[in-house]
């Protein structure tokens, strides 16, 4: 029978065969207990779902993703006692979970009689993915060595021997018979004169030689599709692949020596800041001023400014100012990232760079005279003000000073500086525009004023309850003007940008609970805070009082609000509230922190906001992946991490008759 799927994806049938036996690399003998009964039974199901998903995800795809699933999840399960203790392979396998669960969501193959592929050539797809993923096997089998691993790696070649000799046989050459026949004699060899001591660095050579001797496919009828195409054909899978590339590059420049003053940081504490810096957190392990140099403080900002504004956008205004054009492709995929059409689409994003660098370099200049007259060096002054602004402006929280903004909390004119910077950059610039249009009372878009007057009663209520709760608490200690500017800057902060003015670490419970509510809200759509956006939370209390009020719609400016929007909104904050009770429930069971510090911090994370009660610095390196996870998660938002990889739907509208559900 002829397979349907495309030559570029045939070879996924031979790289799931070769891969399915990956669990027994990290099962270990013993007996009873956490020692390995349980685990050899996971990867056993593991090994027997994959070969099962290797059959049938072509031919039945819905049975194949389901198995696929299951081996995946199983496996994750299988290899908990190495995730558990060393945070390098949680943070590998975990990624790499995700990334197989989406990819099987998101599979699907061609179809269509001129794409059919010959069967020498399916075969020689599945033997050459074989023979890679079994070079990735045994590169792994060196760092593990486990009891089992030698049985996974002699089924692995195996496996990748059979398909090899299936397609050398199909493709009748005879070269390669014989170079396949003396392969397998050299391994049989091996094993009798040495054992299985020198068989995984035997296959290795081997494989690795066979892999360079394959040629390249070579098909006139079918258009050339480069691997890093499918990152960037979606808009889902651009964001997330901007982000995580810039957090890698973030790393490297951290982990360079001349970036600390101790000329070393740990891996783990350079990918945190990086993260951190890029998805405009502001949560840090390593106080800023003290251990990273003027370079590493550098390197710092520019990834929050990258992060801040986005890598495209910055991108697609440098090639058309060089007179460069956009494919189709590129501009339906940033209008799908931007939300605009595409004759406004380089008018958006070159109005979006112009008022970010003009209220950066207003704010960084008032700043600069600010810190002076505090008693700064003209040189420090200037930096000072200069990261500060865009810190601000980017609503990542980040400080020079090691705690934060306190030392100036009488200073009226740097708090409000700062808060007029994180409010502009936490409505957006596109919106923040708007507002002179909003205040003289001229028709504005319905977007911009949901988010404008939700983004005004949050600021009030914020202050109020900040008022009410703290005015003899952390404020205690200020007049009666500084704790209202205070109350008002932290109502400010509290949702975006992580900066304080005052000790967090010793608030009262009722103010940690509205703390707690206002960072899941975050800022506004389009702008570099995170949260579940003030939109959502606008759009979703007007359902509540259209609801409570007997209203059939929701109305704004006799405009009536589609249901679709309402779904997102909810299917937004469900999606955002599930990211956070994992993640609470995984820093719970790993790390010897107080719950309430803990839902703080991870609240901090997700909404990406990095106000910290003093928790970070005491995580281990497993509490630093997991947080690490949460806040890339909170970046590119919940909704946009559970729709990646995912495929345009059908517009057809259901005709099912409609059921009454009783919900009392």
């Amino acid at each position: 029978m002829k397979s349907r799927a495309n030559i570029s994806q045939i070879g996924i049938e031979g790289a799931l065969m070769t891969l399915s036996p990956f669990a027994f690399l990290f099962t270990t003998f013993g007996a009873g207990g956490l020692n390995n009964n349980w685990q050899l039974l996971a990867a056993s199901i593991s090994f027997v779902s994959c070969l099962i998903c290797a059959f049938t995800l072509f031919r039945k795809p819905l049975v194949g993703k389901f198995f696929g699933i299951i081996a995946s999840i199983v496996c994750y399960v299988s290899c908990l006692p190495y995730i558990l203790n060393n945070p390098f392979i949680a943070l590998t396998a975990t990624l790499s979970l995700i990334g197989a669960l989406f990819f099987l969501a998101d599979f699907y193959s061609y179809f269509g009689q001129e794409k059919n592929s010959e069967n020498v050539e399916r075969c020689r797809q599945r033997a050459w993915w074989g023979l890679l993923i079994l070079s990735f096997i045994i590169v792994v089998y060196f760092f593990t060595k486990t009891f089992f691993a030698p049985y996974a790696v002699a089924i692995s070649i195996f496996i990748a021997f059979i398909l090899y000799l299936h397609w050398v046989f199909k493709k009748k050459s005879k070269s390669r018979i014989l170079f396949a026949t003396l392969g397998a004699l050299l391994i049989v060899l091996s094993y009798l004169f040495s054992g299985f001591n020198h068989i995984p660095s035997l296959t290795l050579f081997l494989s690795v030689a066979t892999l360079l001797t394959f040629s390249k496919q070579k098909e006139a009828f079918e258009k050339k599709e480069h691997w890093w195409e499918i990152l960037i054909s979606h808009p889902a899978r651009i964001l997330l692949t901007t982000f995580f590339g810039l957090c890698v590059f973030g790393t490297f420049l951290l982990s360079l020596p001349i970036s600390t003053f101790s000329s070393s940081i740990k891996l783990v504490d350079a990918v945190f800041t990086s993260v951190s810096a890029v998805c405009v957190t502001g949560l840090i392990v390593l106080d800023t001023p003290h251990y990273f140099t003027l370079f590493g403080q550098f390197c710092i900002i520019l990834l929050i400014q990258l992060g801040g504004l986005g890598i495209m956008s910055i991108t697609t205004v440098v090639l058309h100012t060089i007179g460069r054009r956009l494919s189709l492709k590129q501009e339906r995929l940033l209008t799908s990232i931007t939300d605009t059409n595409h004759k406004d689409l380089l008018h958006s994003l070159k109005t979006i760079l112009k008022f970010t660098f003009i209220a950066e370099t207003i704010g960084a200049l008032i700043l600069f005279f600010l810190f002076y007259s505090e008693g700064d060096t003209i040189s420090m002054a200037l930096w000072r003000g200069v990261f500060t602004a865009i810190s601000a402006f980017c609503n990542a929280g980040f400080a020079l000073q090691t705690n934060s903004l306190i030392p100036y909390q009488t200073n009226d004119f740097i708090i409000h500086t700062v808060a007029i910077l994180i409010i502009f950059g936490g409505i957006a610039p596109a919106t923040s525009l708007l507002i002179p249009k909003w205040i003289s009372g001229k028709p504005t878009p319905i977007s911009a004023k949901i988010a404008l007057v939700t983004t005004i009663i949050l600021l009030v209520l914020g202050t109020f309850f900040m008022m009410a709760f703290e005015w003899d608490g952390v404020l205690s200690n200020l007049s009666v003007w500084d704790k209202i500017h205070n109350a008002w800057f932290q109502s400010v902060t509290l949702r975006t940008a992580g900066f304080n003015s005052v000790d967090i670490a010793t608030i009262v419970s009722p103010t940690f609970l509205v703390m707690v509510v206002f960072m899941f809200i975050g800022g506004s759509s389009g702008s570099t805070a995170g949260g579940v956006k003030t939109a959502t939370i606008g759009i979703l209390a007007m359902t509540f009082w259209a609801n409570i009020t007997n209203k059939n719609n929701v109305i704004i400016q006799n405009r009536r609000i589609h249901s679709s929007t309402i779904y997102r909104a909810i299917t937004i904050v469900i999606s955002g509230m599930l990211v956070l009770f994992f993640v609470v429930l995984m820093l719970q069971v790993t790390q010897q922190i107080n719950a309430k510090n803990i839902i703080f911090e991870a609240t901090s994370a997700l909404g990406t906001v990095g106000l910290l009660t003093g928790a970070t610095p005491l995580l281990d390196e497993i509490g630093k992946i997991i947080i690490i996870i949460t806040m890339f998660a909170g970046r590119i938002g919940p909704m946009t991490l559970l729709m990646f990889l995912s495929e345009e739907k059908s517009g057809l509208k259901s005709m099912c008759p409609e059921e009454k559900i009783s919900l009392t």
